[in-house]
C-alpha cells in the first residue's frame, strides 16, 4: 500500500513499528470505530436475508462477554489479579452471518450487566442474554425502548401467574405463561408483565415484554 502511505502521514518508504505506533496514538480512535460501523452496516446488508435456523423475520442478536488475559508488565493499567492483568470485550453478535455488530472493552472487573447501558438499541429486534444479564431496572429500560430479548430465569425469581397459553409441547415446550413479578424489588423494577418459557431441554428462559 505504499501509494497511500504518503496521504496517511508517512513520509518515507519504509515504516517502522514505532512510526506506526505514534501515528496510531496521534490519531482520534472514533476514526476506525467509524469505519468499522460502516463495514459492518454492508456486512449486515450482504447476510440480512440469509437463514440461521429460525423461522423470524425480526434481527436476532446474541450478547456476551469473554475475558482476555494480559501481561501485567505491559498493561499495568488492567490490574485483574494479583499477578496478570486483562480487560473484558462484550460483544453483540448479529445471528445472521455471525457479524460482530458491537463491541464494548472494559475492565475485567466490570460486571456483565452494564454493558446494557451503552448497547445500541435496534426496535423491533431480539436479543438473547444468559443469566447474568439480569437487572430488572436495565430491562425494563430495554421493554421501553421497543426490542425484544430472551434471558435464562434465576432459579429464586419470585412471580405470579396470570394465565397459561397453549404450547405444542412436540416442539419441546413445556409450558408458557403470562406472570408479574412479586419480588421486593424486582416489582418495581420491572412493573410491566412478562412471559415465562419453560423447555424439556434447558431451564426457564423468560422474555420481555410479554
Amino acid at each position: 500500500m505504499q501509494p497511500r502511505l504518503y496521504h496517511m502521514g508517512f513520509r518515507c518508504p519504509l515504516v517502522s513499528r514505532n512510526t506506526l505506533a505514534n501515528a496510531n496514538e496521534q490519531r482520534d480512535w472514533r476514526i476506525y470505530a467509524d469505519f468499522a460501523q460502516t463495514l459492518i452496516a454492508e456486512a449486515r446488508a450482504l447476510y440480512a436475508h440469509e437463514a440461521f435456523g429460525l423461522a423470524l423475520e425480526e434481527t436476532v442478536f446474541a450478547l456476551d462477554s469473554t475475558v482476555i488475559d494480559l501481561c501485567l508488565a505491559l498493561f499495568p493499567w488492567a490490574p485483574y489479579e494479583r499477578s496478570k492483568a486483562a480487560v473484558k470485550v462484550h460483544t453483540l453478535l448479529d445471528l445472521r452471518g455471525s457479524i460482530p455488530s458491537y463491541i464494548h472493552i472494559s475492565g475485567a472487573r466490570t460486571s456483565d450487566v452494564s454493558v446494557l447501558d451503552h448497547l445500541p438499541l435496534q426496535p423491533g429486534a431480539i436479543y438473547v442474554m444468559d443469566r447474568g444479564y439480569i437487572h430488572f431496572k436495565r430491562l425494563y429500560a430495554l421493554a421501553q425502548a421497543a426490542v425484544f430479548f430472551v434471558v435464562r430465569a434465576r432459579s429464586n425469581m419470585k412471580f405470579r401467574r396470570r394465565y397459561s397459553h397453549p404450547v405444542d409441547t412436540s416442539t419441546g415446550l413445556r409450558s408458557d405463561q403470562t406472570i408479574v413479578l412479586t419480588g421486593a424489588d424486582s416489582a418495581d423494577d420491572y412493573p410491566a408483565p412478562a412471559r415465562r418459557i419453560i423447555s424439556s431441554m434447558r431451564s426457564t428462559v423468560v422474555t420481555w415484554p410479554s
